[in-house]
């Protein structure tokens, strides 16, 4: 439900992105675009309901040239995302498949 919204968001691009998020992915070479294929394409792996001030999930977007996580967020009454941070998964922290995180990884 809540991927729904925010990939709506994107298509709509009501989207906020984080001078968090934007420092990250210049530093990792992740393009806004590809944050957003990322967003309209991939699948919910986390989700952080006590995240403040929305409730946040992770999208994973396992793509054969560059698969990408991206935190983002949800405000309902502005019907806005926010891009929290995006980075590049590796296998220090998740299974092989880049969704499973590893037994010692989990919160």
């Amino acid at each position: 439900m809540i991927l729904s919204k925010i990939k709506d968001a994107v298509a709509h691009t009501n989207i906020s992105w984080q001078k968090h998020a934007l420092q990250r992915m210049f530093e990792r070479d992740i393009t806004r675009l590809e944050v957003k294929t990322a967003i309209l394409n991939g699948i919910i792996i986390e989700d952080y309901t006590d995240d403040y001030p929305f409730p946040s999930i992770l999208v994973a977007y396992i793509d054969i040239h560059k698969p990408l996580h991206v935190v983002v967020s949800y405000d309902e009454s502005s019907l806005k995302c926010y891009i929290i941070t995006a980075y590049i998964p590796n296998e220090k922290h998740f299974k092989n498949d880049l969704i499973t995180r590893k037994e010692d990884e989990k919160h």
